[in-house]
């Protein structure tokens, strides 16, 4: 089974064998994940925002997205967020034996895999190689491993309570990311429900505090009016909650209540006698002598 030149031919060169699917390269996947924005691919700067999902981003990227989704080619992935209100800003510990983005000088070493943060409980770089969850209501990021070493319902890191339900894995894996993802839809619903029961509390301890039901209400403001036929007075009442109305009328100073039967001017105890003979029902202008149709006297008119 020779060639022309008396080659020999091995067996990868005669037997096709199948070939292995693609790989990804392990450290650069961690790189894009944990220092990269997830919107815009840029170095992640601070300050550092993560949504629900546990995504990373640059608080720059994230307004922008929000202004203008448009001009991004992967904003359906980030459908999920919908203002800052969806976004939370990470509360980050420093790695002092980080030695920052310097360029390489000579000979010397520059590890590119250091994590710039680290766990403030047990000091493990946030590389990717460690779990790291974030609590949502402060916004600290602590290790999954002093989670596990310290359990408590306190903050490791500031000292604020939170739930379990809380707790938000960072850059977590597949199935991780769908149970993060019915959470939030969980959480949204149930601030949703709250809203709404806030809103609808203030109307029904105003209700209550009125009076009963509406239909109730609507009987209880039915008018009743009645008015004498010599035209004299007007009596008003309206029914309202259950008391009765009476409209009043001020007139010199004085209230004077319509619903009581007027009087006579001259009948009134509180005007003087000046005042009472200007009016025709005086004994004075009763006595004075009239104009007659025959023999008429402007004297008299």
């Amino acid at each position: 089974m020779g060639c022309d030149g008396g080659t020999i031919p091995r067996r990868d060169e005669l037997v096709r064998v199948k070939k292995k699917p693609e790989q990804r390269d392990k450290d650069a996947d961690l790189a894009a994940k944990w220092q990269h924005c997830a919107i815009t691919q840029e170095k992640l700067q601070s300050p550092i925002m993560a949504c629900e999902l546990g995504n990373l981003y640059n608080k720059e990227s994230v307004l922008e997205f929000l202004l203008d989704k448009s001009k991004f080619e992967g904003a359906a992935r980030f459908q999920h967020l919908r203002g800052l209100k969806d976004v939370k800003e990470l509360k980050l510990t420093e790695n002092p034996a980080f030695g920052g983005d310097e360029a390489d000088k000579g000979d010397a070493y520059n590890d590119r895999q250091t994590g710039r943060y680290i766990c403030p409980v047990v000091g493990i770089e946030m590389s990717g190689r460690y779990k790291f969850c974030m609590l949502w209501g402060c916004g600290c990021v602590v290790s999954d491993r002093a989670m596990k070493e310290v359990k408590s319902e306190i903050c490791h890191k500031c000292g604020k309570t939170f739930q379990p339900s809380d707790t938000i894995v960072l850059n977590g894996t597949e199935e991780e990311v769908e149970q993060l993802r019915t959470t939030m839809e969980q959480r949204r619903l149930q601030a949703k429900l709250d809203r709404k029961a806030k809103k609808h509390k203030p109307e029904a301890a105003e209700g209550s505090a009125d009076g009963p039901s509406s239909s109730k209400q609507i009987r209880d403001e039915l008018v009743t009016q009645s008015k004498l036929t010599n035209g004299t007075t007007e009596c008003k009442l309206k029914l309202t909650n259950g008391i009765v109305e009476k409209k009043s009328k001020l007139t010199n100073g004085k209230v004077e209540d319509k619903s009581s039967k007027a009087k006579s001017i001259q009948h009134d105890p509180s005007a003087s006698k000046v005042y009472k003979s200007l009016f025709t029902t005086s004994d004075k202008a009763k006595s004075q002598q009239k104009a007659h149709w025959v023999t008429y006297n402007p004297q008299y008119n």
